[in-house]
């Protein structure tokens, strides 16, 4: 044997797999990640922090992707001399629920956590009273809606303290900054639209 040859690295047979556009489909397997444990992920904050934080998060979480049905829903069967301008808001609305469906994602998977992605395991979670399946006056949507809005508050305001609390600096800035802010603005919006004024003369 040549030295030449005794310093070569070892060829490594392969496998050959013939190449073809055919999808791989039917693929099954486990769940690499549990709903309701965490990864290790280097944030330099507590495991113990994380939990309450991703528990606090998902459901609020859940109540989010509940309140943007809700909206949608109320999109489409809202009637009467405001429809014009109730469709819209409640269109707008819905898209910035919507959108807080995905910052709220985003931010249980930054701490490790599995986000509820299901709408089915959003409605077991939801705290947000579910509605007839049926169409509802105008003014009772309005109500519905309102009353979804506080429900949602009062556990935002609760999870910001308890971010606060355990150093939780990220969920506690989207929280207060940018969701809790937003709801307190829909409200308002909302609200308004069950003052009854008189629309020509005072």
């Amino acid at each position: 044997m040549t030295p030449a040859a005794t310093t070569q690295a070892p060829v490594r047979e392969r496998t050959e797999r013939a190449l073809s556009p055919q999808p791989h489909l039917g693929q099954h397997g486990k769940e690499v990640q549990p709903f309701g444990t965490l990864r290790l992920v280097p944030i330099a904050l507590s495991a113990e922090a994380r939990t309450e934080s991703v528990q606090l998060l998902n459901g609020l979480l859940a109540d989010t992707t509940i309140l943007y049905a809700l909206y949608k829903k109320h999109h489409w069967l809202v009637s009467g001399p405001t429809f014009y301008q109730l469709h819209l808001l409640f269109d707008k609305h819905a898209g910035e629920q919507l959108e807080f469906v995905d910052l709220l994602a985003e931010r249980v998977q930054s701490l490790g956590g599995i986000a509820v992605g299901d709408p089915r395991h959003a409605a077991e979670l939801t705290r947000i009273e579910r509605p007839p399946n049926g169409a509802e006056e105008t003014p009772v949507m309005l109500s519905r809606l309102l009353e979804a809005h506080e429900t949602v508050i009062t556990a935002l305001r609760d999870a910001i303290e308890a971010t606060a609390k355990n150093g939780d600096w990220g969920s506690n800035d989207l929280l207060m900054s940018d969701v809790l802010r937003r709801h307190e603005l829909q409200v308002w919006f909302i609200s308004q639209h069950l003052v009854d004024v008189p629309l020509v003369e005072a």
